[in-house]
């Protein structure tokens, strides 16, 4: 397992939203004592909500792992709107009390990131796939395979930020994104992928195997069987085969009359 760590502990993106909360509670505590409270609640949450902590990262070349913390939704086989092939999908559903910050599920290449503006349903739905705010990021891999991870606004989440764009390779384990508040990541994986987490799982970011995808796709066809060597019509033969032929001919012909012309000289002995 290897350590990929090259963020603070807080994330970035909270702390303004920390640092606000922290300088209000610290104000209204110094003029209104236990009116201060409700701040103090709001600054803590802040402080848990934007926690990214270290992970170990496994290196298992065939291991796609899980870019957040959350509880696995779904798990089936579905179409990837994005490629439109067939994919083993797998959802995770974000509470606010997870760590938000996403990161890459594979060593990849982004080839290209799709975003789509839409509702702001609850995400733990089917539907939040397809209506609600989204943004898809399309990736190979260094095997050669493609994947697709589908960052999801949620019922709260309002800001959705992703920091890569096509060309760009991704370390596993690289922090690429961030969504504020309740949120969802859709991952659409090639058919062959066997899915390691079951419906009702709660994973952890980077360190939870969603999938194991093999490093090579799977045949579609069998190799054509080489085809048995076949008689060449006499008019399609070459000047030298023609030759050949007669050739062999005249051999048999001149051994059957010399057949022959041994054994009439016996009759006319006898």
């Amino acid at each position: 397992m290897n350590r990929l760590y090259p963020h603070p502990i807080i994330a970035r993106e909270g702390w303004p939203i920390i640092g606000g909360g922290l300088a209000l509670s610290l104000l209204v505590s110094m003029c209104c004592g236990w009116w201060s409270l409700p701040f103090w609640v709001f600054t803590v949450f802040a402080l848990q909500f934007f926690r990214d902590p270290a992970r170990e990262i496994p290196q298992n070349p065939e291991a796609v792992l899980s870019p957040v913390d959350g509880r696995i939704v779904v798990v089936e086989r579905a179409r990837d709107p994005y490629r439109d092939v067939d994919a083993l999908k797998i959802s995770i559903f974000m509470n606010v009390f997870n760590v938000h910050s996403q990161k890459s599920p594979a060593d990849c290449t982004v080839t290209k990131v799709v975003y789509n503006k839409g509702k702001f349903v609850n995400a733990d739905l089917d539907k939040a796939s397809t209506e609600n705010e989204r943004n898809a990021v399309l990736a190979t891999t260094a095997s050669g395979r493609e994947i697709t991870f589908v960052q999801v606004a949620g019922l709260v989440a309002r800001r959705i930020l992703c920091y890569t764009q096509a060309g760009a390779k991704l370390s596993r384990g690289e922090r690429y994104g961030f969504i504020r508040f309740g949120s969802r990541v859709d991952m659409y994986l090639p058919v062959d992928a066997q899915a390691q987490v079951a419906i009702g799982d709660k994973v952890t970011g980077v360190s939870t195997v969603l999938a194991r995808l093999p490093l090579t796709a799977p045949q579609t066809e069998s190799e054509p069987k080489a085809a048995a060597p076949q008689a060449v019509p006499a008019s399609q033969a070459t000047p030298a085969e023609t030759v050949a032929s007669q050739s062999t001919e005249q051999q048999q012909i001149e051994a059957a009359a010399a057949k022959i012309q041994a054994a009439v000289q016996d009759v006319l002995k006898d």
